[in-house]
């Protein structure tokens, strides 16, 4: 049972020093697939605490980076208390704010089955499926011209651009704003734009790991996709990878997008057998 001490309240600059103690030395923490830190969010609405006694406890943060569409982006506790009664009270806090604020799609991508347990038992559905595919130093066929379509390395002046891009290649749920993609790029090994006449209708962005390269991002303008763009992009980064005897390379897409599935397989990705499930909740506008 929680202790009648426990109080919640919105997390605050103050907070930051033991928020991280929470994240990085105690064993329950569930954090966001994300190019910012849960700390880079801190400040923004739908961010919450449980103290007890002016000591924190427990963390939920869930800001909306794009309009109606809230991420949960850290849920951390001690492990001494309980994951279900300890989520009960700050959930109720952030949905309560989302309410009051015009509604939202809460949503979270579990890899840890404790935190999945706690979202089925809080009214949250699985929505999709992630799966990983994994690329390695598999041979290529040549790279097919594009004629009126140039690739060329992404600038950040190029990230306005890239951020209509994501926004006509994704639905709600899955775009990216352009701080995010501003941030995914300083992170970047490699990042590429396909561009016309008219300006870039795609991208990609790959950050660097231990074992190779992960394709963190991959987009095309919605009225320039199966014209080749996708395929383009990809040889390309495959082979600017290969430059740099980087031999290893994975991805994440949903596990019901045929069309981006089909892509990966046709240069040799193969699934790794991981997956993780992508709850949400809708919670209604109460304002």
């Amino acid at each position: 049972m929680i202790s009648i001490d426990l109080q919640v309240r919105p997390a605050e600059s103050a907070d930051e020093q033991q928020i991280a103690n929470l994240i990085f030395f105690e064993a329950q923490v569930h954090r966001h697939l994300d190019w910012r830190t849960p700390l880079e969010w801190l400040g923004s609405a739908h961010y919450w605490v449980l103290e007890d006694r002016g000591r924190i406890t427990a963390v939920l943060a869930c800001p909306q980076e794009s309009p109606g569409v809230a991420w949960i982006r850290l849920f951390a506790y001690n492990p001494r208390l309980s994951g279900p009664d300890i989520w009960s009270p700050l959930w109720t806090a952030a949905r309560s704010g989302m309410a009051r604020t015009g509604g939202a799609y809460a949503a979270a991508i579990a890899i840890k089955p404790w935190f999945q347990d706690v979202l089925s038992s809080h009214g949250f559905e699985i929505f999709q499926r992630i799966v990983l595919l994994e690329w390695t130093s598999h041979p290529m066929a040549p790279r097919q011209i594009l004629r009126g379509i140039n690739l060329r390395p992404m600038l950040a002046a190029d990230l306005p651009a890239v951020a209509e891009v994501d926004a006509s290649a994704f639905e709600p749920l899955w775009r990216n704003s352009c701080k995010s993609l501003k941030k995914a790029y300083t992170q970047a090994v490699c990042a590429t734009v396909a561009e016309t006449s008219d300006g870039i209708v795609g991208y990609q962005i790959s950050t660097g790991n231990p074992a190779g390269a992960h394709l963190a991002r991959l987009a095309v303008r919605l009225e320039a996709q199966d014209r080749g763009v996708g395929s383009a992009l990809v040889h390309d980064l495959i082979a600017r990878l290969r430059t740099h005897r980087v031999l290893r390379l994975s991805v994440n897409t949903q596990a019901d997008n045929t069309t981006s599935l089909a892509l990966y397989q046709r240069f040799g990705f193969a699934r790794t057998g991981e997956q993780y499930p992508v709850y949400v909740y809708r919670v209604e506008n109460e304002s």
